[in-house]
């Protein structure tokens, strides 16, 4: 059993909580992520001297960059909260997690940027062009900060200790 209670406390033993503490990690390592995403995406303009972070907007309706930018850190927080509770335990340090989080971005690029994301707006899906090949640098360098922030938020939070418990 991992977890007893008394009339006015609860015990839980520490493997109860490894998946919430890899989904927050990874969540603060999707910020910080898609902090990074996000500027690429603002200064990116491969489309008639469009950002793409409006293009994200695009998917609510919107042409507004601070709609396209909430949007986008919504996306993020939660991707990097599924990187950590999927991938999370396998961070042994910095290097791991770059690496893990570039193929992590991939992922993300194939499933966001070229599927759901032109369905949603009517667009041809799984299509290379200049918008997508922008895209997929922007999601590598979501991927490579999202790995290197969870391996330092891991190793800071676990008290020197990286990865799984």
């Amino acid at each position: 059993m991992t977890a007893t209670t008394s009339p006015t406390t609860v015990h839980v033993s520490p493997r109860t909580a490894v998946l919430p503490v890899h989904a927050l990690w990874g969540a603060a390592g999707g910020l910080v992520g898609g902090i990074g995403m996000g500027i690429w995406m603002s200064v990116s303009k491969p489309m008639m001297d469009t950002a793409m972070i409006t293009m994200v907007a695009g998917l609510l309706g919107s042409t507004s960059a601070l709609a396209g930018w909430l949007i986008h850190l919504a996306i993020a927080v939660s991707a990097g909260a599924g990187f950590g509770v999927l991938l999370g335990h396998l961070v042994r340090g910095p290097v791991p997690g770059v690496l893990l989080g570039l193929v992590y971005g991939v992922a993300w690029w194939v499933l966001g940027a070229l599927w759901i994301m032109p369905a949603n707006m009517g667009m041809p899906v799984f299509e290379l062009n200049d918008v997508t090949r922008s895209s997929l640098g922007a999601h590598l360098v979501f991927g490579a900060l999202l790995g290197l922030a969870y391996a330092f938020i891991a190793k800071a939070m676990a008290g020197g200790r990286t990865g799984g418990s």
